[in-house]
């Protein structure tokens, strides 16, 4: 099963993912360095995140969930640095 998710991080920012392989337990990968700049020490002890799928599919090509996982990376802003953890695309404000 292949996914597109949703993590919400306890300051609210958000990371859209996607998963070719529909392991239950595969969080992502977003930038560790961005996420420390905005977590305590403290904070990063006790960390908790939700993981929304918001679309999957049994027989999508890597392709077509590649350009998913964008239109909803562009739908939830979440290449905006004040909304989100992605890179790519570029935010352009």
């Amino acid at each position: 099963m292949k996914r597109i998710y949703k993590i919400t991080y306890p300051n609210g920012k958000i990371y859209i993912g996607k998963d070719l392989t529909g392991t239950f337990r595969y969080f992502g990968s977003p930038d560790s360095k961005l996420l420390e700049k905005d977590f305590t020490k403290g904070e990063r002890k006790d960390f908790t995140i939700r993981r929304e799928i918001l679309w999957e599919s049994e027989d999508a090509t890597e392709t077509e969930v590649n350009k998913k996982e964008v239109e909803f990376i562009l739908k939830y802003k979440s290449n905006d640095p004040s909304v989100g953890y992605n890179q790519w695309p570029k935010f352009k404000k």
